[in-house]
């Protein structure tokens, strides 16, 4: 792992094992944290989801974000969706829970994904001046 210049966080390889295993331990500690707060009364299934999408994108990598956010539709319809651990017929607001979560994830890891590459090239020493272009001539 080497690091990613931003608060010391390890950064992983986006095709390796390890940022898939990554992306299965955040599923299961984003799980934990939901069943918490399911116990307590919450119906928001996949609000426990989001975040750790968004840090496993900065730090695993698209491709690792994208299984996670696969891999917690299935488990959220099975675990937290009643009635509990059964897959039934999803209700209407059930599928435009799923259906929003869907296009909560895809936006939080295309932000991840913007944020590593202007990590990577803050790290690179920033944008260079390729000259002077078109858009600057003073003509």
């Amino acid at each position: 792992m080497r690091r990613a210049g931003l608060f010391g966080v390890p950064r992983v390889r986006p095709w390796s094992w390890q940022a898939f295993l990554l992306g299965c331990v955040v599923v299961a500690m984003s799980a934990a944290f939901q069943g918490i707060c399911v116990a307590l009364g919450a119906k928001l299934y996949f609000a426990a989801f989001l975040p750790g999408l968004f840090i496993l994108g900065i730090v695993a990598g698209t491709p690792a974000a994208g299984f996670a956010a696969l891999f917690t539709i299935p488990l959220v319809w099975w675990a937290f969706i009643p009635p509990f651990f059964e897959f039934n017929a999803l209700s209407n607001a059930n599928t435009d829970s799923i259906n929003l979560f869907c296009l909560l994830a895809v936006l939080l890891i295309g932000l991840a994904d913007l944020c590593r590459e202007t990590m990577r090239i803050v790290r690179q020493g920033g944008l260079k001046s390729p000259g002077e272009s078109a858009a600057t001539n003073p003509q």
